[in-house]
This record gives C-alpha cells, structure tokens and sequence, in this order.
C-alpha cells in the first residue's frame, strides 16, 4: 500500500536505519527513546465531578505564563492519552513540552480510572465514549477566552473523531480543529490484528496487565458486576470487551460495541478540520483498514507515511534516538487550524 499525503503534509517520516519493522518501531521509542525537549513538564491536578457523580482527575501544564493576564486566552490543546495511557505517558509529555515552548496552555484528562485511583461508578471508559469527550471539552471551553483545539492518540483519537462526528457542525462552537494519531478507527481490524502472533504475547498481554485487576477491584466495589470466571479466563481484547467494556456501556457484545464504536464508517460527517494520522506499518492496525482520501470528506486530512509503527516515529542517526518529530509535526499542523 503506497503511502497517503495531504498536499499540504510536512510528515513523512522516515525510519533510522538501526530501527527496522513496525514492531521495533513501536516497542522501542515507548520504553527508550527522548520525548522531552527542555525540563521534564510539570502538572497541577484538578478533581472534576461528572454528571454522575463519578470523577476524573485532569492534569494541567505548570508555566510560568498561568500567571499572566492573558492565560485564560491562550490556545488550549487538550491530549486524550491511549488506552491505559496518562499524563505521564512519553507523548503526553512531548505534547506538554510543544506547548510550554509555544507559550500554549495544555491539559490532560484522565480516563476514568487512569490517573492512579479507581473511579467509582460501575462504568469505566471505551472507545467510543464520545459523549465523555464532549462533557470535557465544553468544559474547557466554558472556562477559557481562547481557542480550544484536542488530539487524541490511539484510542483516545477514536473517542475523539467520534465526538467530532457526533456533533457536527455544533463542534465548531467547541474545538476549533482536532487530531487523531495512530488510532484504530476500525475497532474490529485492530483488535483482531493485536489479539494474534506476536501481538497477542506482547501488547495484549501487556493491556490485560493492567485491565484485568482494575476489572477485579470494580468488581470488589460493586459485587455482581459481571462473571469473575470469565473475566479471568479472557485471553485477549475481544473476550475482555464481552465479559467488561461492552456490557457496562451499553454494547450487546464485542461485536457490537466495536461496530458501533469506530470512528472510520463516519469521517464523512466531521465538519471542523480534523487530521488522521496513522503509520503503513502499525501493528494495532492493518493498513488495509485505513480509509481513502476519497471516503473521510472534505474536512479529513489524512496522513499515512510508511513507517512509525504505533504511536513510535522513532529519529535519530544512533539509539537512543528521539520520539520528537510526530508530536511536532501534529502540533504544527493543529497550529495552522489555530483560528
């Protein structure tokens, strides 16, 4: 598959040559390479108390430019993180450092239950859950004077392009532009292709890690909320999401919920700027699932270079390297849609 630019695209990164396959272009960059540029970022937390009284916890950039007079109408760029993902995680950080350098203003909000505390509610968060993204970002609004602009990386990006689709022309009163980045907006084709081979052994088994005793300690909060059995015998994200996420949201089933779930069946219907960003070479997702420029609509700017691998873009003549190019090559298009 040949790769997909915008004629306006500034993104078309190129592997190191010590860094060879999607695989290695993924696992590498996450664990070892630099994402920071300048001090490490610095956040303040605040508790928000949702519509149903659950929470989540949003982490705003400390700079020193909060005290100034214009802060409330600086440009906010707010990041939804990844599956399992926070204010911690090595993007979130090199987003902080583009917008500290660019004297933006910057927040990261928790899914619930990724900021370190279990959320209350029954339900926790999916891939889907635009009507979250919205509650969030008309709050960020509400409170600034400047504009609002959002990307999501991974699953945080399909929750993001769901939002943008569900609201329309309305969403413009909200975000002025929107990017997701190596997201799986065809759930089905992303969660099969990480749920066998390599996948299966090492991502999947990585995210069940993590998912499978934050399961189990909202079944301790709430006894009965589904089959322990089951739950424990799940071997990848498909038997996860039929034992957990889809029946505590809403969904029939797996099936279900990743047919309802996808962002790339609708990209048609966004109608503020929105870039799609996604690597040829992605493990999470097969580049045969990838839309066509064709088939988003007018207002989809897709990127699709080669290599990355998934949420990677690893540079640099010798290892280390640095995952510095992708978070400056989106921020500088979202700065372009700044108006």
């Amino acid at each position: 598959m040949s790769a997909v630019m915008s004629p306006a695209n500034a993104f078309s990164h190129s592997a190191p040559w010590w860094l060879p396959g999607g695989h290695l272009q993924t696992i590498w960059p996450s664990l070892l390479s630099r994402t920071t540029v300048g001090a490490e970022p610095k956040f303040r937390r605040e508790r928000w108390t949702t519509p149903d009284d659950d929470f989540i916890d949003v982490d705003f950039l400390v700079d020193a430019l909060d005290a100034t007079a214009d802060a409330a109408t600086r440009p906010l760029l707010v990041l939804f993180h990844g599956l399992e993902g926070s204010s911690r995680s090595g993007y979130a950080k090199a987003f902080a450092c583009l917008a500290r350098e660019q004297g933006w203003s910057y927040a990261v909000p928790h899914f619930r239950g990724c900021s370190g505390e279990l959320n209350l509610a029954p339900r926790a968060y999916h891939s889907g859950d635009h009507e979250e993204v919205d509650w969030i970002l008309q709050r960020m609004a509400e409170r600034r004077g400047g504009p609002v602009l959002a990307v999501g990386i991974s699953l945080g990006g399909n929750m993001l392009l769901r939002w943008a689709e569900e609201s329309g022309a309305s969403a413009a009163k909200t975000a002025h532009a929107v990017a997701a980045v190596c997201s799986p907006i065809d759930l089905a084709a992303g969660g099969h292709a990480i749920g066998r081979g390599f996948g299966l052994y090492t991502y999947t088994r990585m995210f069940l890690g993590t998912m499978k005793p934050k399961a189990l300690a909202k079944l301790r909060q709430h006894p009965g909320l589904f089959d322990e059995r089951r739950l424990r015998a799940a071997r990848n994200l498909y038997e996860f999401d039929n034992v957990f996420t889809a029946p505590l949201h809403g969904f029939r089933d797996t099936d279900d919920y990743w047919s309802r779930a996808s962002a790339k069946p609708r990209l048609s219907d966004i109608r503020i700027p929105a870039l799609v960003l996604n690597a040829l070479n992605d493990p999470f997702i097969p580049a045969e699932s990838l839309p066509k420029q064709a088939e988003v609509g007018p207002n989809v700017t897709l990127w699709q270079p080669r290599h990355g691998g998934h949420v990677g873009f690893a540079a640099g003549a010798l290892p280390p390297g640095n995952a510095t190019t992708m978070p400056a090559s989106v921020f500088g298009w979202l700065k372009d849609h700044n108006h």
